[in-house]
């Protein structure tokens, strides 16, 4: 195995979450945790292993079984100024708490003229592919983006996982932070950069000149080996990695789709009323008469998520369909 380049270095995605907890709470001593689990056990997902023992219990706060208790009291700790960092185990358990994010975390700021500022950020897991069965599983940004008074971000690379929350302390708005179950023990390589990762926009992470595959999350990746795919077969994919579902930065995928003249849409969320759509209007909106083709877009398909292995598979997003689509696409005469 060759030495990695010394502007970089191995770590999973897990570990540079807990690198990016970590940076926070020491420095900043108004930073501190509270969720399920995450004290003594490290968290459902292991992200916060190790933590306690070095800060101790008053900034790593085990929370009792209820996540509207505990997402209320990170609001009030942020109102009071502290700078709480929620974690929720995963994005359906958030439904319990919904009435604290929407009505009082997302609304706060607004309603009182900017004087009461929610300086809150919440973590939550997101996605299926582990098995987990349909109250575990679903992919439920889509729904959190269309509140406004949020930020909402999807980290998919190890930089993204490392300083994303760095980047979010900077606002003065709650900012929600999901993490594909997927990603946690993907490796890769942290950069010298990670630290200065901002979430204002989207990320080019394959260049490409006919088509633009358009997608956040886990499903970058599926992309990413699509894009491959489609490169053997003489189509270079453009693919797009929006980072922040909202606001949405549709500088950079409209000025793909310009470029590219097609569009592809990868949304593990449910494809009614869902964020594919808001990215596929804003593209007919902005970008109609550069398009040789329709735009197109994969989806989950619209059931709760399976438990059992190969219907789960057979419900979300796969390469092959992308594949086929995107190559589809690219020979439509127009």
């Amino acid at each position: 195995m060759s030495a990695l380049p010394q502007t970089a270095r191995a770590i999973t995605y897990r570990e540079a979450l807990r690198q990016g907890l970590r940076s926070v709470l020491l420095n900043d001593p108004d930073v501190f945790l509270i969720g399920e689990d995450i004290g003594k056990y490290g968290g459902c997902f292991a992200v916060t292993k190790g933590l306690l023992e070095e800060f101790g219990e008053a900034r790593i706060r085990d929370a009792p079984l209820s996540e509207s208790a505990f997402v209320g009291a990170g609001i009030g700790a942020a109102l009071a100024g502290m700078r709480p960092v929620v974690e929720i185990m995963t994005v359906n358990f958030s439904l319990l708490a919904l009435d604290q994010i929407l009505n009082t975390a997302a609304t706060l700021s607004h309603m009182s003229g900017g004087q009461c500022p929610v300086p809150l950020i919440i973590r939550m897991a997101t996605g299926a592919g582990r098995q987990v069965a349909a109250q575990h599983s679903h992919s439920l940004e889509g729904w959190y983006s269309h509140i406004p008074g949020l930020r909402i971000v999807t980290p998919a690379t190890i930089d993204d996982a490392a300083g994303m929350l760095r980047a979010a302390l900077e606002f003065r708005d709650p900012v929600i932070i999901f993490e594909h179950m997927n990603l946690y023990n993907v490796q890769g390589e942290l950069s010298v950069d990670a630290a200065s990762i901002n979430i204002e926009r989207a990320a080019i992470r394959r260049a490409g000149q006919d088509i633009s595959l358009i997608t956040y999350g886990a499903s970058l990746y599926k992309c990413l080996t699509a894009a491959e795919q489609l490169s053997a077969q003489g189509i270079e994919a453009e693919v797009i990695d929006l980072r922040v579902l909202r606001p949405l930065d549709e500088k950079t995928f409209i000025q793909s789709v310009r470029r590219t003249r097609r569009a592809l849409i990868v949304d593990e969320g449910w494809r009614s009323v869902g964020l594919a759509a808001e990215v596929g209007m804003r593209i007919m909106e902005q970008a109609f008469y550069d398009l040789d083709a329709p735009v197109e877009r994969v989806c989950g398909v619209e059931v709760p998520v399976p438990y059992a292995k190969h219907m789960e598979e057979a419900a979300l997003p796969r390469v092959e369909q992308i594949v086929t689509l995107a190559a589809s696409m690219v020979k439509h005469v127009g």
